[in-house]
């Protein structure tokens, strides 16, 4: 195939759907660093916006068979960029609400062994939830969560790409977020 750089975006989709590497390349130099400044406005952390970037753009690859786009590919990107940065805000609220709740709930005497019983057992149910993640997964989520380590450190140590720390972060808490949803909904109604 000869250059792309003069195809249209809807060209370069349609290519990107027959598996061309060649396309993906050129969506990823005409957009990674705009969606990169998109993301990084809204949410002024560096890092998070590179992540933000890398993931929309590896799953424009990953899923590139069966996602269609009704708009022009900008349009696309941005608004899944957008929706990304939305969908973590709100995430963000629900943590800090959560956190404020628990830290302005007040106990009366015999309400503190209950709800230490409870506490201990909403810890037991996490920790299964971590031990029955697949074992790399496990590894690298608990190195993230637990041991507070950054993506690089993690990938130096296991010997793995950022990008794959990344994605096993991810699809760990992809896994778990439905599951301690459900716990957390428990452990407050009880």
């Amino acid at each position: 195939m000869s250059t792309v750089h003069h195809h249209s975006d809807e060209e370069l989709f349609a290519l990107l759907q027959k598996d061309s590497h060649v396309a993906y390349k050129e969506i990823y130099q005409r957009y990674s660093r705009l969606l990169y400044l998109h993301a990084y406005k809204k949410l002024g952390e560096r890092e998070l916006a590179r992540d933000f970037t890398q993931d929309l753009l590896t799953t424009l690859w990953v899923k590139r068979s069966e996602t269609t786009i009704k708009t022009v590919l900008s349009s696309y990107l941005y608004t899944a960029m957008r929706n990304r940065v939305l969908d973590y805000f709100a995430h963000k609220n629900l943590q800090s609400n959560y956190i404020s709740f628990v830290e302005n709930y007040t106990f009366h005497e015999n309400d503190v062994t209950d709800h230490l019983i409870r506490q201990k057992q909403l810890m037991q149910m996490i920790e299964d939830e971590i031990a029955a993640l697949p074992r790399k997964m496990r590894e690298v989520f608990k190195m993230s969560r637990m041991q507070h380590l950054t993506h690089r450190e993690i990938a130096v140590k296991l010997a793995i790409s950022e990008q794959t720390v990344r994605k096993q972060i991810q699809n760990a808490l992809k896994i778990m977020r439905p599951k301690l949803r459900i716990l957390l909904a428990f452990y407050f109604l009880t």
